[in-house]
């Protein structure tokens, strides 16, 4: 027999069964509230803790240092009221045509002509001898300062007695003394001058011959007539003259030929063709006109014209004849030196920054001028927008592969780049240079200046200079400065 149970005990038990049932079929369900009642209980104590650690704190000193800013604190963050633009990026590099070594030091700029943004640069804001590109900064400064029509003109006025006439130069080089033609075309010439000095002194004083030729070369100081940088090389080989405000044929001893070697002399040279001239031969005598009174005078091609040739050939003597005439007309003298002042301040009337430029001449013979390439850059979109007569001096640039001192260039792979680069190109001994207008294979109008510089810099780099413009070409406004 089994002993009886108690009742209390027994319902117990039968519980203790079913939650135990219970839990065999649903272990899950059991597991996760098990966790749960854990949880609430941890949770109970946490907040009883914090209670209590609250209450103690609420009786403490207060804290003698400052809790730290919070940003948040400040308010909202400031928002740029416009934001930056996208740069674009560009692709094509001409990094490997300037890393060629017969350019020995490059320095240069590459302008879009439309935007003005610079493309390429190799020290280009730095001032450096720029050779016969600087020619372009003197007929720029001729045309804004004289305008594209104003003409050289020679005189000849009434001597201080009967038998006396005093020729007085006005700066033309290109008056012609020669009888078979002249490198300058439609040059005025010494005969016609000649003749209507004669015929003005004859009616005047009949029967009175003239004996005494006077030749006033004061227009600028005769004596200031070479710069001490140029190389006297350039006299004897044929590229320049002595800077002479009264010349026949450029000084040349062969009025036909571009390079021809110069005389010692210009002016003497000049008197004694125009006495054989008039004939009766005449003394000449250096001296200064007292009389204002012009009994003849011939004038030169118009100012656009000697532009032209002076770009094409590059003539130092008609640059820096030019020159000296801008000085007079701007009020500086004509000296050597008031070029300084003088093309500087011509070219700021195009609304162009000339601080730092350094001129010593106008043909750019001289090492020691220096203009940053990107000047000359800046420049070019003037030139090539034609902006106040500048027209002039872009359609004298030599075209590559076709005109001027760019005719015989361009070859081989650098073929592709003809006829789209208007540039006049530089020589002196130490640098090659090249700086004009690219209307490049995209249709982009880009303006740039490059120098080759270094001493012993061969002839090469000029092929060099090609392909670097080639470059420049073949980009377009994809050209990028890295």
């Amino acid at each position: 027999m089994t002993e009886p149970r108690d009742p209390a005990a027994a319902e117990a038990q039968r519980t203790r069964f079913s939650l135990a049932a219970l839990v065999r079929r649903h272990p899950t369900a059991w597991l996760a509230s098990a966790l749960g009642v854990v949880f609430l209980l941890l949770a109970t104590g946490a907040v009883v803790a914090g209670a209590a650690i609250e209450n103690e704190a609420d009786a403490a000193p207060a804290a003698t240092t400052e809790p730290a800013d919070d940003p948040a604190d400040d308010g909202p963050r400031a928002v740029p009221a416009t934001l930056p633009e996208a740069t674009r990026l560009r692709t094509c590099s001409i990094n490997t045509a300037a890393g060629d070594g017969r350019l020995m030091a490059l320095k240069g700029a590459v302008l879009n002509a439309t935007t003005g943004e610079v493309l390429f640069s190799r020290e280009g804001e730095v001032p450096n001898r720029t050779g016969s590109v600087l020619k372009v900064l003197t007929a720029s400064a001729a045309i804004g300062v004289l305008g594209p029509d104003f003409q050289l003109t020679t005189t000849v006025v009434a001597g201080p007695t009967p038998s006396s006439i005093v020729l007085v130069g006005g700066g033309d080089p290109t008056l012609s003394a020669s009888t078979t033609g002249s490198v300058y075309a439609g040059a005025p010439t010494i005969a016609d001058l000649a003749a209507k000095a004669k015929a003005a002194h004859d009616a005047t004083h009949p029967g009175t011959p003239i004996t005494e030729v006077i030749v006033d070369a004061s227009y600028w100081n005769p004596a200031d007539k070479w710069d001490p940088s140029w190389k006297r090389s350039e006299q004897t080989t044929g590229y320049h003259s002595e800077v002479t405000a009264l010349m026949v044929d450029g000084d040349r001893a062969d009025p036909n030929a571009i390079t021809s070697p110069r005389s010692t002399d210009p002016v003497a040279r000049a008197g004694a063709a125009f006495a054989a001239a008039l004939g009766g031969n005449p003394v000449v005598t250096m001296g200064t006109a007292t009389s204002k009174t012009v009994i003849a005078e011939v004038r030169s091609q118009p100012l656009s014209s000697l532009i032209d040739f002076m770009l094409l050939t590059s003539d130092n003597t008609l640059a820096e004849s030019l020159a000296r005439v801008v000085s007079l007309k701007s009020g500086l003298g004509g000296s050597a030196a008031s070029l300084q002042q003088a093309i500087p301040a011509a070219l700021k009337a195009f609304d162009l920054d000339v601080d730092g430029l350094v001129i010593k001449d106008g043909s750019g013979l001289s090492e020691a001028n220096a203009v940053p390439p990107v000047f000359v850059a800046q420049l070019m979109v003037k030139v090539m927008n034609g902006d106040r007569g500048l027209i002039a001096v872009y359609d004298a640039l030599p075209v590559s592969g076709e005109t001027g001192s760019l005719a015989d260039r361009f070859t081989g792979a650098n073929a592709v780049a003809r006829g789209a680069v208007a540039a006049k190109t530089g020589w002196i001994e130490t640098a090659y240079t090249l700086g004009g207008v690219v209307t490049a294979a995209d249709g982009t109008p880009l303006t740039f200046a490059f120098y080759a510089i270094g001493e012993g810099i061969s002839d090469g780099a000029r092929a060099a200079l090609d392909t670097l413009a080639t470059g420049v070409f073949n980009c377009g406004d994809n050209l990028s400065n890295t």
